[in-house]
């Protein structure tokens, strides 16, 4: 087990608004971690769960969508942990883009 970075998204889109943005802007979480790829991801009720690689690492996360919030936790591995802060900076910035708004359902 890795270093858990954890943030919160505070949001006004309710909860069906706000699962529905998470799932159409997945794809721009790679962009919170340089060079990472997301790999996989799958709904269970109203968290996402998902896989992201970076420098061979394996980094696994999950978002749990709430009627005014993301709470989310990333499990860094060891050689990752050390660039915690950094990745949490950059997941502060990047993350909160998945709720802007996107495709009509």
């Amino acid at each position: 087990m890795g270093d858990p970075v954890t943030i919160t998204i505070k949001h006004k889109l309710g909860l069906t608004e706000a699962r529905r943005r998470i799932a159409s802007g997945i794809h721009t979480l790679s962009d919170a971690v340089p060079g990472a790829t997301l790999t996989e991801h799958h709904w269970e009720g109203d968290t996402i769960f998902c896989t992201l690689e970076a420098l061979g690492q394996r980094i696994g996360g999950e978002m749990q969508v709430r009627e005014d919030e993301v709470h989310a936790i990333f499990d860094l591995p060891p050689m990752l942990a050390m660039f915690a802060n950094k990745i949490k900076e950059k997941l502060q910035k990047e993350a909160p883009k998945m709720l802007e708004k996107g495709p009509p359902s």
